[in-house]
């Protein structure tokens, strides 16, 4: 006749779904509080000539079925081009981009026209212009990449990792106490 505990696999089953009960609600305030470190990161590397694009980065955590996500964005929409650079200048210089982006950089320069752009930051780039009778019109190659939201990432994934695993081990702990 062997010999047990009575009620063991029932008692493992009901410790298995609270601890599953309580990772699945902490996971989304690990997510949250990982994102909002990156977060943080984004924005002492985003560059900005008068804090729009910095002020911009916004997280978002959403939990589904598959699992929890955590995002952190800009909903600029030049924000893109920051990060990966544009025309011929971000095609030469994009190191620090993700490896899983490849962008198509446009490979000829445009104009823009002064109603499109403010004249203070045309000459800090020293862009060429003509005046024309329709008013000045600037040349633009593009601008270097100015990576901020993956070097963020990157830069913190180990920590995040680590961080989500500790908070999830924690609130495990405390529903077998």
């Amino acid at each position: 006749m062997a010999k047990g505990i009575k009620g063991l696999d029932k008692l493992m089953k009901k410790y298995g779904e609270l601890a599953e009960q309580a990772a699945g609600e902490s996971m989304g305030r690990a997510v949250g509080a990982s994102a909002k470190l990156i977060q943080g990161e984004a924005k002492l590397l985003c560059p900005g000539n008068d804090g729009e694009l910095r002020r911009s980065i916004k997280t978002r955590v959403e939990t589904a079925e598959e699992g929890t996500i955590g995002a952190v964005y800009t909903n600029k929409k030049y924000g893109p081009y920051v990060e990966l650079g544009t025309g011929p200048r971000g095609e030469a210089d994009h190191a620090g981009i993700s490896p899983l982006v490849t962008p198509a950089y446009s490979q000829s320069p445009w104009w823009i026209h002064e109603s499109q752009i403010d004249a203070k930051i045309a000459e800090k780039y020293h862009w060429f212009y003509i005046d024309t009778p329709e008013g000045r019109f600037y040349q633009c190659s593009g601008q270097p990449a100015q990576p901020f939201l993956y070097p963020a990432l990157k830069n913190n994934e180990e920590r995040v990792t680590r961080n989500i695993a500790n908070y999830v081990a924690r609130e495990i702990r405390k529903v077998c106490k």
